[in-house]
């Protein structure tokens, strides 16, 4: 509907004394930017803030195919959704626990927020150094230290594909009186096989943020934002004001609309798509050095649920590192994969991949793997395995002075930055945390095999910020 709308208002003859200032006439001559449907909140076309009209139509959709009591359209990707929920389902000051494994936005709105977390740290697999899932008995043990926990937030699946059992640790935290928030992103496929793992709302997180561009055909920056809990809609609704811009794009929502109906109208499609990712995966057993986790049995055994559906090429028993596999694929086979690592790539895939692109993978992968040569790693040298100390949380960081320090001098100080390797995007370090030579050690092995790594101020890998001593 809202598609169709703007279809016809660019045919209709008006003339634009409105926003955007291009007045839908394409400045590039490709007809590669739909400047034609680009439009701002004008007569007739709702409003994201308040939707009642075409866009309340999306989001009856989005409800209907998540089976959800509410949806919300998000533009600006999963982030939004994740700070908005946060501080919906918080007051300044409370106590939350958190899965450390959890996205640097969670950590934003912690910071934001003035919360107080207490951390989980899920189990890591040694054989692959990813980490498996939250379990129910560590959300317990936490919660019941820290009677007073308003929130829980994990993720789930992983950028690995790792899923937690959410009906569990949903149960537990409603036992506790606390709410459970799951960043979905990377499962917002879930409910359209029933070879995908179950998704958060329908098994009794409170909400939930699922990423439509990452495994769906949808445009970069959309999402949706989920509930079954109708006491928070109001509050999420308030909350997207702050953190949504003002100025939502029509072109992303019409895209989260034809993204929608394209589920509804293919559902035979993600049998289709389903069978591709089996077929790969029983071809790809036969690789010598090279692994797939979906093909480890002890690996699955490890997680509570796996999404099949990210291709975790795993590069550990071999002279390669993940980006060297990473290089090789996109300079020898054109083949240009999601994200490396240190001893593993991911491929994302989703339901628009083809027989020909799975096929080129796995040929690919089967030549590389006859020039490798088997070498054991120690993944404990680079894995992160603790917590680190705290010494004041993250939204006391500007209370401090602060010094600017070489890294590698830094053991024993207080950063007053965030670092983290991109992708994923999961902090390693927070402000207000002491460094330990360890990750000191850890962080520079990362940037040895060419992992980005950032922080807050761009200050890395030389330099860090970290609160001046007295």
């Amino acid at each position: 509907m809202l598609y169709d709308k703007l279809k016809s208002y660019k045919e209709s003859g008006i003339y634009p004394f409105h926003m955007p200032g291009h007045k839908r006439i394409a400045i590039t001559n490709d007809g590669i930017i739909p400047y034609e449907i680009d439009l701002t909140e004008i007569d007739g076309f709702d409003n994201l803030h308040n939707a009642n009209g075409c866009i309340r139509e999306v989001e009856k959709k989005a409800e209907k195919l998540y089976d959800v009591d509410r949806a919300f359209l998000l533009v600006n990707g999963a982030t939004g959704g994740i700070l908005s929920s946060i501080r919906a389902m918080t007051n300044f000051g409370d106590k939350i626990i958190v899965a450390r494994n959890c996205h640097k936005s969670v950590y934003n709105a912690i910071e934001l927020c003035g919360l107080i977390p207490e951390y989980i740290l899920p189990e890591l697999d040694e054989k692959y150094g990813i980490f498996t899932s939250v379990s129910p008995q560590q959300v317990e043990t936490l919660l019941s230290k820290n009677s007073d926990t308003k929130l829980a937030i994990i993720t789930s699946p992983t950028y690995e594909g790792v899923v937690s059992d959410i009906k569990k640790i949903a149960d537990i935290c409603h036992k506790y009186g606390a709410m459970l928030f799951v960043d979905e992103a990377h499962g917002a496929h879930f409910p359209f096989s029933e070879k995908f793992p179950n998704e958060a709302v329908k098994f009794g997180a409170d909400v939930a943020v699922v990423s439509l561009h990452k495994t769906l055909p949808s445009l970069t920056q959309t999402a949706l934002l989920l509930t079954n809990n109708s006491e928070l809609s109001e509050k999420l609704q308030e909350n997207l004001s702050i953190f949504e811009t003002s100025s939502p794009s029509y072109i992303l929502m019409s895209a989260i609309e034809k993204c929608l109906d394209f589920i509804s109208g293919n559902k035979s499609d993600f049998e289709l798509y389903t069978n591709r990712l089996s077929d790969f995966y029983n071809d790809t057993k036969l690789l010598k050095k090279l692994s797939m986790l979906y093909n480890d049995k002890s690996f699955l055994e490890n997680c509570f649920d796996y999404d099949f559906g990210k291709i975790v090429i795993s590069t550990a028993k071999t002279n390669f590192s993940g980006t060297e596999l990473a290089k090789v694929l996109r300079e020898k086979y054109n083949i240009e994969t999601e994200m490396s690592y240190t001893d593993y790539v991911i491929a994302m895939t989703s339901v628009c991949d083809t027989d020909e692109g799975f096929a080129r993978l796995k040929n690919a992968l089967f030549e590389i793997d006859n020039s490798l040569t088997v070498k054991e790693k120690l993944h404990s040298e680079y894995s992160f395995s603790e917590i680190p100390k705290r010494s004041f949380i993250s939204c006391r960081k500007n209370d401090f002075r602060s010094e600017k320090i070489f890294f590698n001098n830094a053991q024993g100080r207080v950063s007053l930055e965030y670092i983290w390797a991109y992708p994923p995007g999961i902090p390693l370090i927070v402000p207000g945390e002491v460094i330990k030579n360890k990750v000191i050690s850890q962080i520079n092995i990362l940037i040895s095999n060419n992992i980005q790594i950032n922080s807050t101020k761009n200050s890395m890998p030389d330099f860090l910020y970290v609160a001046e001593n007295d």
